[in-house]
């Protein structure tokens, strides 16, 4: 095996390593969350903000914009590659946008992350989309990366592990999103 190959499979192992951990997270969150909601002061009755729903069509749309750079890649096409990274970008300002707008719906209909007018569900709700978000920010400097890189050809159809890895990460950040959104639509 080649010191090339070593170093591709070693990347690769300590990305799937970073989104072991992040799930680990991420379950023992949802199940604490699991376990407080039986709790008398639980909101069985509070409903996802609508732009949350908004925000889980732009996230999955930003995956498929996201794939296509990497297909355009492999293509050797580096104009489609930098359209679509590009789009990936826009519709992650858009998803952070409808984020931030389903918070304000949280606060508008009177819950807070903690103080008087909080609740354990809405808190459990803050931190659960915010860690996501903060994951996000580094899917961000993913895409601005990639991005730079397929503008400065360093990306071909022979050397694609830097996108790869972006793409297989962006695509595990929309997948977590997608359980965490469910998972707080449907349990209740």
């Amino acid at each position: 095996m080649t010191s090339k190959n070593i170093n591709i499979k070693a990347k690769k192992m300590m990305l799937l390593i970073g989104m072991v951990s992040m799930t680990m997270t991420f379950a023992g969150l949802t199940s604490a969350y699991v376990v407080s909601a039986t709790r008398s002061d639980w909101l069985s009755n509070f409903e996802i903000p609508f732009y949350f729903t908004i925000s889980t069509i732009v996230i999955l749309l930003s995956s498929l914009t996201f794939g296509m750079s990497k297909f355009f890649v492999h293509k050797n096409s580096k104009q489609n590659a930098l359209i679509s990274v590009l789009l990936t970008l826009i519709l992650s300002f858009v998803f952070i946008y409808f984020q931030f707008k389903g918070f304000g719906q949280i606060i508008d209909s009177g819950y807070y992350f903690t103080g008087a007018q909080s609740s354990i569900t809405t808190s459990f709700l803050y931190v659960l989309v915010m860690l996501h978000m903060a994951h996000l920010f580094a899917g961000l400097i993913i895409l601005i990366v990639v991005f730079f890189n397929t503008l400065n050809d360093k990306y071909s159809s022979s050397n694609t592990l830097g996108i790869d890895l972006g793409v297989t990460f962006w695509h595990f950040l929309d997948f977590l999103w997608c359980y965490l959104y469910l998972f707080m639509v449907l349990y209740k």
